[in-house]
């Protein structure tokens, strides 16, 4: 890359850093990523960004259009593709001439059919695991410019780091979430049944246990029931 136009990427980078950092939540981070990527990228017609999950389902969370959810939705299916076999297999996976891509040959000419001439996928990943997958598809251009990959590589990494901090404020805040519904349900039951706060958590917790329910599903039960009885009046 020459120094001029690396001076460009780098300018560019830095634009699409400080965009997808602002506050938000994680549904909205996701957006942004795929936004500012398929602005940010020559060639790269539409991005949409996938979430590994613990179990090895693969679901796409943010999209800047149809054709990303039924490309993604359709490597899923099937369980091959670049977009999983970056998550799976190798970091960064490039398809040009989709046409006459030998790997992947059940999705590729379906997906060539659907219009796609150019594919990156890109892993996103930190230090203990792979967090999803940024998927790129070209339906404007055979080929993929190498910049344009060493752009992507660079902002996926930006964007992993993004995903990461996202992840971990979301639980944080469904933790607390959790917490403090747990604790209106503890209140509600130590006042209905006259019991101390530790008889009360215990109660719900064998209530979660013998009915195989998530204990913050019971304690929202117990304040969706006692906020439709004062409604009630009963």
């Amino acid at each position: 890359m020459s120094s001029a136009k690396g001076l460009d990427a780098a300018r560019s980078l830095a634009l699409l850093a400080r965009e997808i950092n602002q506050p938000r939540d994680l549904d909205a981070t996701l957006q942004a990523i795929v936004e500012s990527a398929q602005r940010s990228m020559p060639g790269i017609d539409q991005v949409g960004i996938s979430i590994a999950h613990r179990d090895g389902t693969i679901e796409t969370r943010a999209a800047t259009g149809d054709l990303v959810w039924q490309l993604d939705n359709l490597q899923y299916g099937i369980n091959e593709g670049p977009c999983v076999y970056a998550i799976k297999v190798e970091p960064v996976v490039k398809v040009e001439h989709a046409r006459h891509e030998p790997r992947w040959p059940r999705y590729m000419p379906e997906a060539v059919e659907m219009g796609l001439r150019a594919q990156l996928g890109l892993a996103l990943y930190n230090d203990a695991s792979t967090l999803g997958g940024l998927n790129m598809y070209s339906t404007s251009s055979d080929t993929i410019d190498p910049e344009v990959e060493e752009l992507a590589e660079l902002f996926a990494a930006h964007a992993a780091v993004t995903l990461g901090r996202a992840q971990r404020e979301d639980q944080l805040r469904t933790a607390l979430t959790s917490r403090q519904l747990i604790g209106q349900a503890v209140g509600i039951v130590m006042e209905r049944y006259g019991m101390d706060e530790t008889r009360a958590f215990d109660y719900l917790a064998r209530v979660s246990s013998h009915s195989n329910i998530k204990l913050r599903d019971v304690a929202q039960e117990v304040v969706d029931q006692t906020n439709r009885r004062s409604r009630d009046g009963g």
